[in-house]
């Protein structure tokens, strides 16, 4: 109709590279959340903490996090960063700048769940026995993490979408890289960016399924 004949054999030919790809893309996107829930709880208990130079750091962190672009993020962590003689991978540039913006979108949701936990429950901790760190790690931060789970899933699910901005900073071997390089040689478009749309759709239509699932357990009572 528009003088383009679909080729799909072409595109479902180049599916385990496309795979493969996907695996990277789950493997920065897991690092990302995994290092960003460390550095979100460390956010979190400086925010609330009553230093304020180490409060300000940590505000800072937030506020620069969630109010400029994550391709900015990343940007810096490789051509920015690059300005003063440090210089990282595209693999490392890009799970620096997802666990950046990761680290700082969950420390919110991380203050928001915190504020939800009546203080009596530290002081209960306290009554037993507990020190203060003891009482935060067996008593507020289980329920903490249980009541930002959902936000986390969404996280989980944004940091696999912005592996795609890889790409900007030399990333050819996560699933979008890797598409973008068969596009180059096949000039088969439509049909491979299909694929991987699919794919991306999948990943995280498994993460939320998963995540459902869990919740189950985890909100029965």
């Amino acid at each position: 109709m528009f003088g383009y004949t679909f080729q799909w054999n072409q595109a479902l030919a180049r599916l385990p590279k496309m795979l493969d790809g996907a695996a990277v893309t789950m493997e920065v996107a897991v690092l990302s959340m995994l290092i960003g829930i460390a550095l979100a709880i460390l956010l979190t208990l400086l925010r609330l903490s009553g230093s304020r130079p180490l409060k300000a750091v940590a505000t800072t962190w937030v506020e620069i996090a969630r109010n400029t672009p994550a391709l900015f993020q990343i940007y810096m962590a490789h051509f920015g960063i690059a300005t003063f003689g440090i210089h990282f991978s595209p693999f490392t540039s890009l799970l620096i700048g997802i666990t950046f913006n990761n680290a700082g979108y969950l420390a919110e949701n991380f203050r928001g769940a915190l504020k939800a936990i009546p203080h009596t429950q530290t002081r209960a901790g306290r009554s037993l026995g507990m020190s203060q760190l003891q009482a935060f790690r067996y008593i507020i931060l289980p329920q903490m993490l249980r009541i930002a789970f959902l936000p986390m899933t969404n996280q989980m699910v944004w940091a696999v979408l912005m592996t795609s901005l890889g790409v900007t900073v030399g990333m050819n071997t996560d699933l979008y890289g890797v598409t973008q390089d068969l596009n180059a040689l096949t000039f088969r478009t439509f049909e491979l960016f299909a694929i991987a749309a699919v794919i991306f759709y999948v990943i995280t239509k498994i993460i939320t399924l998963g995540a459902r699932l869990i919740a189950l357990r985890l909100f029965r009572y």
